[in-house]
């Protein structure tokens, strides 16, 4: 059996960084329930931070240098996505936004993704299911129900509870898992007359935008 691969793409900004640690989280429990059914899994972790100049010289010249190539083509083999963003100012940080602007919109498609996020407080997690979910279903991913958002504060709960972060961190990632499980996105044919940005990012460069 082919290993199914998973890639985990992490967009904190700072060393250590809390949103590293819950994308390593996720990607743990998922991994482990993987291998109890039997499924070989391997894993690629991305630091946005990395490659942020990387990022912006693709927005500006259309060019991916090397490791960002690498980072896009792994998404576009992969049989899921793990994605964690911290939450600036209620949504998702601009990194994270600018990594999938550069991603060809075709290598998401019907891909599972597993949303996490960070952030100061609770309120924050609502930004999952109103800016980070429709980004990601408007691609064509298939994120899964649970998103994970981990506060500042949950970082200390000993997960007795049912809604402690552990929870939600094995919750999300069964349900990830399942859908690895089943997908096989080996199958995909790619359209050879695609082109490898939206149409309207030409019509913007005309415009002057």
């Amino acid at each position: 059996m082919t290993a199914k691969k998973i890639v985990v793409v992490s967009s904190g900004l700072s060393t250590p960084s809390s949103t590293r640690q819950l994308a390593d989280r996720l990607a743990t429990d998922a991994v482990g329930l993987l291998r109890e059914r039997g499924v070989e899994v391997e894993v690629q972790v991305v630091e946005l931070r990395d490659l942020a100049h990387d990022i912006t010289n693709h927005l500006l010249l259309g060019f991916a240098p090397p490791k960002l190539e690498a980072a896009l083509d792994a998404i576009a083999s992969a049989d899921g996505l793990i994605a964690v963003t911290p939450i600036f100012t209620t949504s998702y940080a601009g990194l994270f936004k600018s990594f999938i602007d550069v991603i060809d919109p075709q290598s998401l498609t019907d891909l599972p993704v597993l949303i996490g996020a960070t952030g100061g407080t609770p309120r924050h997690s609502l930004a999952i299911d109103y800016a980070i979910r429709p980004l990601f279903t408007y691609l064509h991913a298939i994120p899964v129900t649970t998103g994970v958002f981990a506060a500042t504060g949950d970082w200390g709960d000993g997960g007795d509870g049912v809604r402690s972060l552990p929870d939600r961190i094995f919750r999300g990632a069964s349900e990830f898992a399942e859908l690895v499980e089943r997908t096989d996105r080996s199958d995909r044919v790619s359209d050879p007359f695609a082109l490898d940005r939206p149409m309207g990012h030409l019509l913007g460069g005309l415009a002057g935008e």
